[in-house]
């Protein structure tokens, strides 16, 4: 089998539960992992989110295993590397104040028209991520529970993301998470980070594994398959803990 230099992964559903802090069992997976290979992790979420899901539980890491961990917050329109002893930004791509405040705009009264726009939430619905505008129906603390019970078939979400794309033609309106939608700058997807990331790094995109848990047609996720990159579907994170099992032992016979 392939031995890639380079293991990217989703975040929410695919290295943690959504929203939620890493497992111990997957902070201890990735620690032996980033022994053996670079690692990516790609999300539509901000650094905060990184900050409070992955680097703080990867506290007993050292600095030669996170020297090796490469963080893409908001689709890879940002990149993180560690320096030092901090984790340094090494590029973002911006959008304007005047256009971020336009999205939240036309996204908030596009979602009032379709009846979308929820008064009980858990946090604010609109988030401006500085590269990123994201839309969160219910909030981004909402349970797993709750967010499935809104939109149990990413009917709502699909509409929602199409009505605000008609009306924002110069940005990417893409499916976030099971009930949030991300605008970005035109262009920018999951496909768009990993090529950023083979240029910053030098590995090729042949050197390079996904993991990701929406694999299908129509997820978030899609844009790294079709771009080419290799992929390996999971369904929730328990799953990615035998796959990083796995892609381990594969070195490690390399390696006899």
């Amino acid at each position: 089998m392939t031995l890639h230099k380079l293991i990217a992964f989703d975040l929410d559903d695919t290295l943690a539960p959504s929203k939620s802090p890493l497992d111990e069992r997957m902070s201890v997976q990735l620690r032996r992992l980033l022994d053996v290979a670079d690692v990516c992790v790609i999300s539509g979420g901000q650094i905060a989110q990184f900050q409070a899901q992955v680097i703080d539980r990867l506290e007993t890491a050292s600095p030669d295993q996170l020297s090796r961990l490469h963080l893409m917050p908001t689709c890879g329109t940002q990149y993180y590397r560690y320096e030092g002893d901090s984790w340094q930004r090494k590029y973002a791509q911006e959008l304007s104040p005047e256009v971020r405040e336009h999205a939240i705009k036309v996204v908030e009264e596009t979602a009032r028209e379709l009846g979308y726009w929820e008064s009980d939430t858990w946090g604010p619905i609109m988030e401006d991520r500085g590269s990123q505008v994201t839309f969160s129906a219910l909030g981004q603390a909402a349970p797993v529970a709750a967010k499935q019970e809104w939109d149990p078939t990413g009917a709502k979400k699909n509409a929602l993301r199409d009505a605000v794309q008609d009306l924002l033609p110069e940005l990417e309106v893409r499916s976030g998470g099971s009930t949030s939608i991300d605008i970005t700058k035109r262009g920018i997807d999951k496909a768009y980070g990993m090529e950023r990331l083979a240029e910053v790094t030098g590995f090729g995109l042949d050197d390079m594994l996904f993991v990701g848990d929406r694999l299908d047609e129509h997820g978030n996720d899609y844009p790294v398959k079709r771009l080419g990159v290799q992929c390996i579907a999971v369904t929730k994170w328990e799953d990615t803990l035998e796959v990083i099992d796995e892609l381990i032992e594969r070195v490690e016979v390399a390696g006899d």
